[in-house]
């Protein structure tokens, strides 16, 4: 514990000292990738460009004794580890479910080993321990000492192809070790491939099920000097020729490293064959140029992260920076480079349950060159599934989590004047949705509710579904589609039949028509009961779409309000069987699971800023930090710190689909965020401090503001936000019902 706390507080002390010299302009230096990467936050460590499909890092070794089974290892890098497998092509970022970890190359010396080996006995495979002080990893670039091998290894890549860098300090026997078995969580091997082209080109591929059922990945290496010879292994057992097929393929690459101790490896991969994936090499990367490589895609990272300058003490603008910089790691590129060529990109990796509520209206406006290609991306999925996606995964519908959650996301693009895709066959995929007969669908159609006793999660569930129908009806009303908008309006509300008034609290009812019994609002048992990752406290306030609605089912603002005060207060129990990534806790609120996202801002529609106003101030203090396990759940492919992202500039979007954002604090002294046109959008902050977190006055380009939120055209139009800060709260500014949301 003590070696890890000094290794922690060692590398906040060194990246303090980098950012002493910061550049002017290099937003870059403000990104700390290892936030995250210890406890829950299972974020991706390695090089990558933004939203690439080649995220090429390392992928160590699972403790034994964790007590989830390796769960804190799902992108395949913990910080508490030590030991470097192999470096690895693709990776999940933030998710709570391992897979990928495709393609492991590692450079080598010594008798040939082709088994990863264990934690208690890293000797018995290939595996090498690392120093901390000797690895390196900024946006686009990572670097590591290889102890046992005695190697020096440096990563980077563009979209679609890795390119590795490797020093030979040891040079007897040198080889790099091709492990095409190697897989992260629940992915494992069905048939690999790998063929001998000449001697600086292999081509192969790698088919897996695990979390994706039916993975196919096909890459093409080439190296910058002829490899001496090749040895194929069928999992340990050596195999003759120039090509070897089988469930679990491995190579051993010798190379001359005693003449010339350097040598490049480019690693081209593609979801379509093995020829585009050298296609992809020869289109991307034609040189051996490795700073080069590195460089661009720094400049790649500035760009992108450039579109919002943001101005605030070192701790936060790290925080905000790395935040921003994991909303850019997925979705991913899921095409090659050939389809760039008709001017539109395809994406895979879609959590949609957890990012349609923040990252993706925070895409919307940073990223409105690639929100038509994520809805392009929805329709393909779509017209070769028969669905939207729920969860989908390089090809594969997951179906993890619940609700339709591409319908807002849809929805909100739609309605913000993103149209450039076919809107009747997006329509008609969102209605399609909503009109399906399984997962209690069936019974919010005829009965109205879904039945606890029928199904499993069924208030969890059913709140999402209101969400979603309630976005789905919007576009039915822009498209002039009546019927469909009253009907959906009408599902929209059916929140309220889960609404028990005599505990205040949503709750599972039965086909019988009765309560479910015994009820306790603290039972969050994990997929057991009527809740999907929490409990009655934390879903009672799923309802972003009608909120006045639900101030109603309380009894007005007085016991809402009440109600929510004590939700930051109760006890922090969740009783026995609870989700692992349950967490961020303030009472029941929970930080770490995206249904509680929108809720402190809730006071602000009851007319009490202030109180959202000091949560949001704490929730950033408390469960967002410059540290290794600086993010308090899974960081859920850049919901997380989208969410982070939003509120940090004083901000959030409580109904997705609305195009309303409710204030809360802003950390910053000054923000700039770069639009869509290249206008800009200014938000400055008069006397900023930690004490001084109550919104005082504003005024929108230079007229007074009074309200509570603002909408998303007063954003994009570009203008100027000037916000004064108060160490009390504003006895009048958002408090009259005409200026809450």
């Amino acid at each position: 514990m003590f070696k890890r706390l000094c290794s922690a507080g060692l590398l906040l002390l060194l990246f303090t000292g980098l950012l002493s010299s910061a550049q002017p302009g290099r937003y870059t230096q403000w990104v700390n990738p290892y936030i995250g990467t210890e406890g829950h936050g299972h974020v991706f460590l390695g090089a990558s460009i933004p939203f690439g499909a080649m995220q090429l890092g390392p992928s160590n070794i699972m403790r034994s004794w964790d007590a989830l089974g390796g769960w804190d290892w799902c992108s395949g890098y913990n910080y508490i580890s030590e030991e470097v497998l192999g470096f690895t092509h693709t990776h999940l970022s933030g998710t709570g479910i391992g897979d990928l970890n495709d393609i492991l190359l590692l450079p080598a010396n010594g008798p040939v080993k082709v088994k990863p080996g264990a934690f208690e006995n890293l000797e018995t495979g290939y595996g090498s321990h690392f120093t901390r002080a000797n690895e390196q990893v900024r946006p686009g670039y990572y670097s590591v000492h290889l102890d046992r091998y005695d190697v020096d290894a440096e990563l980077t890549t563009t979209a679609r192809v890795g390119l590795h860098h490797y020093h030979f300090n040891k040079t007897d026997n040198a080889h790099i070790l091709v492990d095409l078995a190697f897989g992260m969580g629940w992915d494992g091997p069905t048939d690999t491939y790998m063929h001998q082209v000449n001697d600086s080109t292999f081509e192969g591929y790698r088919f897996s099920t695990g979390w994706a059922k039916d993975q196919k990945i096909f890459f093409a290496i080439t190296t910058s000097r002829p490899v001496q010879r090749v040895l194929f292994f069928n999992d340990s057992i050596p195999a003759q020729g120039q090509s070897a097929k089988g469930k679990k393929i491995k190579a051993a690459l010798y190379v001359d490293a005693f003449k010339q101790p350097d040598i490049l490896v480019k690693v081209g991969i593609s979801p379509t064959s093995s020829t585009n994936a050298l296609n992809n090499i020869r289109a991307e990367m034609p040189g051996w140029d490795f700073k080069e490589v590195a460089k661009q895609a720094d400049a790649l990272w500035n760009n992108e992260l450039g579109k919002i300058q943001f101005d605030a003490d070192t701790t936060t603008k790290t925080v905000f920076y790395t935040s921003l910089y994991h909303t850019m790691i997925s979705p991913a590129l899921f095409d090659d480079a050939a389809d760039a060529l008709s001017g539109h990109s395809n994406y895979s990796i879609f959590s949609l349950w957890d990012t349609y509520r923040a990252w993706n209206p925070l895409a919307t406006l940073i990223h409105s060159d690639r929100v038509n290609d994520f809805v392009r991306s929805f329709l393909k999925i779509y017209q070769q599934q028969g669905k939207l996606p729920v969860w989908h995964l390089n090809g594969n519908e997951t179906n993890t989590m619940i609700g339709y959650s591409a319908v807002p996301i849809m929805a909100d693009a739609y309605l913000k004047g993103y149209r450039d895709y076919d809107t009747k066959l997006a329509y008609a995929a969102m209605k399609q949705s909503a009109m399906q007969k399984t997962d209690g669908l069936q019974y919010v159609q005829q009965l109205q509710f879904i039945p606890a006793d029928s199904v499993k999660e069924s208030v969890a569930k059913a709140l999402e579904y209101a969400i979603d129908d309630w976005s789905l009806a919007q576009v039915a009303k822009a498209m002039g589609k009546d019927e469909d908008y009253r009907y959906f309006m009408k599902r929209a509300a059916l929140y309220k039949n889960y609404f028990d008034a005599g505990t205040g609290h949503m709750r599972g009812r039965l086909s019988a028509d009765s309560w479910r019994y015994p009820f306790n609002p603290y039972q969050a048992a994990h997929r057991q009961n009527d809740f999907c990752e929490g409990n009655a406290w934390q879903y009672t306030w799923l309802v972003p779409h009608d909120v006045k609605g639900l101030i109603q089912l309380f009894g007005g603002e007085k016991p809402f309000v009440q109600k929510l005060d004590s939700l930051f207060a109760a006890p922090s129990s969740m009783l026995t069987d609870a989700s692992p990534d349950i967490t961020g806790l303030i009472g029941q609120y929970a930080q770490g699971n995206e249904p509680n996202h929108h809720i402190a801002y809730l006071y602000a529609y009851a007319g009490q800023p202030e109180k959202t106003a000091a949560l949001i101030r704490r929730i950033t203090r408390e469960f967002y930090t410059n540290q290794p396990d600086g993010i308090c759940g899974n960081e859920d492919a850049g919901q997380m710190s989208a969410w982070y992202v939003l509120s940090a500039m004083g901000f959030y979007s409580v109904n997705p689909a609305s195009g309303v954002y409710v204030f809360g604090s802003p950390l910053m002294n000054r923000a700039v965020v770069t639009l869509q046109g290249n206008k800009q959008f200014t938000i400055e902050v008069k006397n900023q401090g930690p004490e001084t977190l109550y919104i005082q006055r504003m005024w929108l380009n230079g007229k007074p503001y009074t309200k509570s939120y603002i909408h998303h055209e007063d954003l994009v139009r570009g203008g100027k936000l000037e916000i004064e800060m108060g160490k009390t709260p504003s006895a009048t500014w958002g408090k009259a019902p005409g200026d809450r949301p």
